[in-house]
């Protein structure tokens, strides 16, 4: 598979809203120190803001020795710890200072699948779903981990890449975050309509096309 230069810095210094919906499709690659390449292509993302306006954010309470690594620069990985259990991976966006960040939720394995099943420690037939739907599933399959808080996606071993241009582009549809429970009704949650990986809309809530592919 080949993969055009990652993505630059200008991409991600956007409106984290504007991020996630572009970031649908996108491949995100992880060389391993093997020489292993890991690559996924993003299904499910949410967009998490940091202008005072998103509660469920990490950054609504400002800088913390936790989240400082959202406060910028954009291109930069955020990861933390979910119940103290399963790491969560983010892609830091906007202005410095801004503290946003879009939360990988689901992909679509592409190539290293092996390798994935190993490091979910899965068996030979799982089912796709059971080792990249889910932020926790992503991160572990993905071999990604807290340590990696504040790695750059600009180069180096862990990138971001565009679309694959000769592919026509995904069905994006906009809907509400799920697991959390603050903010609930925000439609902050951006989704490739036609994969199976991704998470089900909440109940009642109908999902929307995204109005524009600019910021807000």
């Amino acid at each position: 598979m080949s993969l055009a230069t990652p993505l630059r810095q200008r991409f991600y210094a956007r409106d984290a809203r504007a991020v996630a919906a572009d970031l649908i499709g996108c491949r995100l690659v992880h060389r391993l120190p093997d020489g292993t390449r890991l690559v996924v292509r993003l299904v499910e993302v949410e967009a998490y803001m940091g202008d005072g306006s998103d509660p469920a954010s990490h950054t609504h309470v400002g800088p913390t020795p936790r989240n400082r690594v959202m406060f910028g620069p954009a291109g930069r990985l955020y990861a933390y710890r979910s119940y103290g259990i399963h790491t969560c991976v983010n892609v830091v966006c906007g202005r410095p200072g801004e503290g946003a960040a879009v939360l990988l939720r689901a992909a679509e394995p592409l190539e290293g699948v092996a390798r994935m099943r190993a490091l979910r420690g899965l068996a030979a037939g799982a089912r796709p779903a059971a080792l990249t739907s889910g932020p926790g599933r992503l991160a572990q399959a993905l071999g990604l981990e807290l340590a990696d808080d504040g790695r750059s996606l600009l180069r180096g071993p862990l990138t971001l890449h565009a679309r694959e241009p000769h592919q026509d582009p995904p069905r994006v549809v906009r809907g509400p975050r799920v697991g959390i429970t603050k903010a609930v009704d925000r439609p902050d949650r951006f989704v490739d309509a036609d994969s199976a990986l991704v998470s089900p809309f909440r109940p009642g809530r109908r999902a929307r096309r995204p109005r524009t592919a600019g910021p807000g």
